[in-house]
């Protein structure tokens, strides 16, 4: 008996040696593919004349050196500078923050949607995923640039293409939320004969409420980077400003624009920061 529990035990051992051999040679494989597909794509985009990327990797640091060469031999001329464009970051922080409350209540009446334990029509659930999964499929940017060509050059398009990303992300998050909760509340209300509505405010969002504005808020700060990225192809706001800056190559406006954006991202993430822990319940 103990003879055969050897010979099993040294065979099953083989085989592990073997599987690790083997997960070794493919591991070996995937990396030589992902290289040779660099270098071939390299390759192809110097024989197009999309640029060599090693010429172009050794000038990487040549445009901020001279913005920030002519920003120091204008003096502090950047400072005055703070109060123009400060209007136009607040008009781009007031668009991010309504693009991520439209967000938040259109993820929201989707994920109670896409809850299985919720709704238990399959077509309705699975319906209601693959429209989030749509949403958020696309980029920012993406969506931006297509609402550009039919709306023109504004700050909608942004808001739109933030609005429609944020319900897909947090539709998907909050819906898997919800399908984590406990449910013995959810079985109490029924038994005493509580309808669907009453189920989901008294025994659902006590639950998750507070992950749901802890991802809100996290979503608030991307929203935030998101709306200055889409200024550079013409969504308006302070990212506009700053093509505007560097394609001029006003150093001195650069500067003044990019003290403003990282100032504010800094304050934002500091105030969501203290929101997230507090409703979550960590102390700082």
């Amino acid at each position: 008996m103990s003879n055969l529990s050897k010979s099993k035990t040294s065979e099953i051992e083989d085989k592990i040696r073997q599987l690790s051999k083997t997960r070794f040679y493919y591991t070996v494989i995937a990396i030589l593919a992902i290289m040779g597909t660099i270098i071939i794509g390299l390759d192809i985009a110097e024989q197009r004349n999309a640029g060599s990327f090693r010429t172009g990797i050794t000038k990487i640091f040549d445009f901020p050196i001279d913005l920030i060469t002519d920003s120091i031999e204008t003096g502090w001329a950047w400072y005055p500078l703070l109060l123009k464009y400060f209007p136009v970051l607040l008009s781009t922080l007031n668009m991010a923050l309504f693009a991520t409350i439209v967000g938040f209540v259109g993820a929201l009446g989707a994920s109670l949607l896409a809850s299985r334990n919720l709704i238990s029509n399959v077509f309705v659930v699975q319906t209601t995923r693959r429209i989030l999964d749509i949403l958020r499929s696309f980029p920012e940017i993406i969506i931006a640039t297509l609402l550009l060509y039919l709306m023109g050059k504004s700050i909608l398009p942004a808001f739109f293409a933030i609005s429609i990303h944020t319900i897909g992300v947090l539709g998907k998050l909050f819906s898997e939320v919800i399908e984590n909760v406990d449910t013995d509340p959810l079985e109490g209300l029924e038994s005493l004969g509580a309808n669907w509505f009453q189920k989901v405010v008294f025994a659902v969002l006590p639950q998750v409420l507070p992950h749901f504005v802890s991802y809100t808020m996290l979503r608030l700060e991307i929203n935030v980077r998101s709306s200055t990225i889409l200024g550079f192809v013409g969504a308006g706001g302070i990212g506009q400003a700053l093509k505007l800056g560097i394609a001029w190559r006003f150093g001195d406006h650069v500067t003044a624009i990019m003290v403003l954006i990282i100032f504010s991202i800094i304050i934002i993430d500091r105030i969501s920061s203290k929101v997230r822990h507090k409703v979550i319940g960590i102390k700082v």
